[in-house]
């Protein structure tokens, strides 16, 4: 005959606590100073963070593991801090750009210098634009005039033909 999930032990069934035993603090499983103690060792823990604290502070450094309080070893691999609060911030210094960045801000000046120039038409790419266009618009006028020609000769016929 199975018993389930838990079986019969020799020292007895297992006590469950009622609702109403929980709410008034008599339950089994906790003693009714259980709440007193808590208090008591929750103070301890603030007083002793707060000495802690106060002694880090004298101290200046942190309790060091090993070897690590003998031998200072900056360890390259390790990451660092991205986030820095405004009061460390110190506004006298100035930040160097990494290669990357700095590559690509000259880039962006050398495109805008670039751009300024062409605008002026002082890049050969500019003049050969100017150039094509001044081809075209000659072109252009050029294939106007010969329309304009043709509609004339053509009402020229026209009217020569009515008569």
């Amino acid at each position: 005959m199975g018993r389930g999930k838990f079986k019969g032990k020799p020292t007895g069934r297992r006590q469950f606590s009622t609702p109403e035993q929980m709410m008034a603090g008599t339950s089994a499983s906790r003693p009714r100073t259980f709440k007193k103690e808590e208090a008591e060792l929750e103070e301890e823990e603030r007083s002793e963070e707060e000495s802690e604290e106060e002694s880090e502070d004298e101290a200046g450094a942190e309790k060091l593991k090993g070897t690590q309080g003998i031998i200072q070893v900056d360890n390259p691999n390790v990451a660092k801090p991205k986030n820095v609060k405004a009061r460390d911030i110190d506004m006298e210094k100035t930040t160097e750009l990494s290669r990357r960045e700095r590559e690509e801000i000259e880039r962006q000046k050398a495109h805008e210098r670039y751009m300024r120039l062409q605008e002026q038409g002082k890049t050969e790419q500019a003049r050969k634009d100017l150039e094509r266009l001044a081809l075209i618009r000659q072109q252009r006028a050029e294939a106007a005039k010969k329309r304009e020609e043709e509609k004339t000769a053509k009402e020229q016929k026209k009217s020569e033909a009515r008569k």
